[in-house]
């Protein structure tokens, strides 16, 4: 057979063959897209958008990220049920985890009589056997409980900054509960006294990291007060108390509201330990009520003994009938002793013995007046160098021996009432005891009338008039003006006051500085203080020192706005005087940019770079120079006037 006539045939199976793979390629393609819309589909019904289905040829590819392993896994057997799972490819990635954690590391340390314990989680890396020995040595004690449990972690950082204060305050306090961690410390703390515990406070917040918060919280117990006293009083500048002890809070309630009901707008008692009776409120509140009828006069308790004495010429019988009453509703165990002064003779001045002793401002003390015998005499000289110094004390005593009795003793009552004060004076007569002065310890007027009602004896008349200063008080532990200004210095040092360019507003950033000044300079007692401003030397001198002037008056209305009551601010612009940096550079001019504070009355406070560390530092002055020169228009004081009389 010829050729020929195989080609038709030939062309008939080429033809077949291209047709047949054609319609193989078509189907594969309509295969492959309608599976993989099938599988995009079923993962929209599951929640997987995020899943990239994609058909290549009759394998289904998936992509895309999946929140974890499980999640991804899920993904793929739902496609698995729509199509083969052998023709599924799983290219998905799986999001990328962040490393766990680390535990917040802490430690509770425990001291007590019985030793100290260790509670709390710590690093691996730490080394904790070296922590115990120091421990060991600041409580002076080898019994340490260690229930430390350790995590394979870094130490966090400040960690070791918290762990020697740690150490520091448990080598302080003997009962205490002290918790140390990395971004917090808290101190809680029992002391013996009032003055322990300011003590306590003092030498902690001078030791306490300045990287780190710290709460401190220590308590005193109540204290015995002895002789239990409350001393009520009504003269012509009305109702008042010079000492007033409680010995419950019930108590306390009780006597405050009758003090309230008497006319005294704050009262103010310590509740305490070492009263009489069970019954010392009820007791209290009857013989102010007394007092009341009377109209004027004193009443004191003094643990068991009470003494009314009411003032010259009230009536015998209403003064009759309010002591019979008295006596009658006092409890049992207390005494009554009441006087009725006679009507006043008039008596030369020089026929009434006195004694006076005075201690001035400056630590000197005075003996004047009479005295009963030079035994007494020397008895009274070396009293009153015990109390004050031997080197302060002036005597010019005269001996007289017509004295009444006991005069001695009164006296030295008084040279005692006086060494509760800082300065005053006592005068001292036949019939009465006059106290006055300033004091720094809040309670020094209830122990006075506690000292005079126990030395002079029941029914003895006597009058405090003493003042609490409360820069004068050593358990406040108020700061110096030269340490206010270096505190707020020391703030600015660390956080600069920044303003915006070309505004005299403060920012979000200079208010929370202004707020930490505020909060140190809250304190402060009687400073006057400048808050001088300055400018880098860009633009021209005049613009540069009228806004430096209005930056000063800023920050002083802020600190205004935040009630520093105890300090007098002056505001004062410098404009581009006494440059700190070179002007040449942007760190220099950022430099001269700034806040300082120093004191007016030439104790200059400024500071210096070397205090961005944290340190105190006790920076130079700014030289003086005419106003017109070197500073703003206004100068502004804590009233907000101008020295020129106008009101900013």
């Amino acid at each position: 057979m010829r050729i020929t006539q195989f080609l038709p045939i030939l062309a008939a199976i080429l033809t077949g063959a291209v047709l047949s793979l054609a319609a193989a390629a078509v189907g594969a393609r309509t295969i492959e897209t309608m599976s993989a819309h099938a599988v995009e589909n079923q993962m929209n019904l599951r929640g997987y958008e995020w899943v990239d289905v994609q058909g290549d040829g009759l394998q289904i590819v998936l992509t895309g990220i999946a929140p974890d392993e499980q999640t991804q896994l899920a993904a793929q057997r739902a496609a698995g049920h729509v199509v083969d799972p052998a023709r599924v490819m799983n290219v998905m990635s799986v999001v990328q985890k962040e490393a766990i954690p680390a535990p917040r590391f802490s430690i509770e340390i425990l001291r007590n009589d019985d030793g100290i314990s260790l509670i709390g989680l710590v690093p691996s890396s730490w080394d904790h056997p070296k922590f115990i020995d120091l421990l060991k040595k600041a409580g002076g004690t080898g019994s340490i409980a260690d229930f430390l449990e350790k995590a394979d972690y870094p130490s966090p950082e400040h960690w070791d900054v918290a762990m020697e204060f740690g150490l520091e305050a448990i080598g302080l306090l003997p009962r205490s509960k002290i918790s140390l961690a990395a971004d917090k410390i808290t101190v809680t703390a029992l002391a013996d006294s009032k003055t322990q515990k300011a003590s306590f406070e003092k030498t902690l917040k001078e030791e306490r990291p300045k990287a780190i918060p710290v709460t401190i919280e220590i308590s005193a117990p109540r204290p015995v007060i002895t002789p239990f006293t409350v001393r009520f009083l009504i003269d012509e500048t009305g109702p008042r108390f010079d000492a007033c002890a409680a010995e419950t809070p019930q108590g306390l309630a009780r006597i405050t509201a009758a003090a309230r009901a008497a006319g005294i707008a704050n009262p103010n008692c310590t509740i305490g330990l070492g009263a009489p009776s069970a019954q010392w409120a009820q007791a209290v509140e009857t013989g102010m009520r007394a007092l009341q009828e009377l109209g004027s006069g004193s009443v004191t308790f003094s643990d068991g003994d009470v003494s009314l004495i009411a003032s010259q010429g009230t009536s015998e019988a209403l003064f009759d009938k309010v002591v019979g009453e008295l006596e009658a509703d006092l409890p049992p165990t207390f005494t009554l002793h009441s006087i009725l002064p006679e009507p006043d003779v008039a008596e030369a001045e020089n026929a009434r013995p006195e004694f006076t002793v005075t201690r001035s401002p400056e630590g000197q003390t005075q003996l004047r007046g009479r005295i009963a015998d030079e035994r007494s005499k020397l008895a009274t000289e070396a009293l009153a160098r015990a109390a004050f110094g031997a080197q302060s004390v002036y005597s010019a005593m005269r001996v007289d021996d017509s004295l009444p009795e006991g005069w001695s003793v009164r006296a030295m009552a008084a040279i005692e009432a006086l060494s509760q004060l800082n300065q005053g004076a006592v005068t001292m007569t036949a019939n009465t005891v006059d106290v006055r002065g300033q004091t720094g310890d809040p309670n020094a007027k209830a122990a006075i009338a506690g000292l005079l009602s126990e030395k002079l004896g029941e029914g003895q008349n006597f009058n405090i008039s003493v003042d609490y200063i409360r820069k004068l008080d050593p358990v406040l532990n108020l700061p110096t003006p030269a340490d206010c200004v270096a505190n707020a210095n020391q703030i600015l040092a660390a956080s600069k006051i920044v303003f915006d360019p070309g505004s005299t507003e403060l920012n979000a950033a200079a208010n929370e500085t202004v707020d930490r000044i505020a909060e140190t300079l809250k304190d402060c007692e009687n400073v006057e203080m400048e808050i001088g401003a300055y400018s880098d030397s860009q633009g021209r001198e005049e613009m540069n020192l009228n806004l430096s002037a209005q930056r000063a008056n800023a920050v002083l209305d802020g600190l205004l706005m935040r009630r520093v009551a105890g300090v007098s601010f002056t505001a004062k612009g410098y404009g581009e005087a006494n440059p700190i940096g070179d002007n040449e550079t942007e760190e220099g001019r950022e430099a001269n940019r700034r806040i300082e504070f120093k004191l007016i009355d030439g104790g200059a406070q400024t500071p210096t770079d070397a205090q961005a560390d944290g340190t105190d530092v006790t920076p130079e002055a700014a030289p003086d120079a005419p106003a017109d020169e070197t500073a703003g228009e206004a100068q502004v004081d804590k009233t907000g006037e101008t020295t020129d009389g106008t009101t900013e």
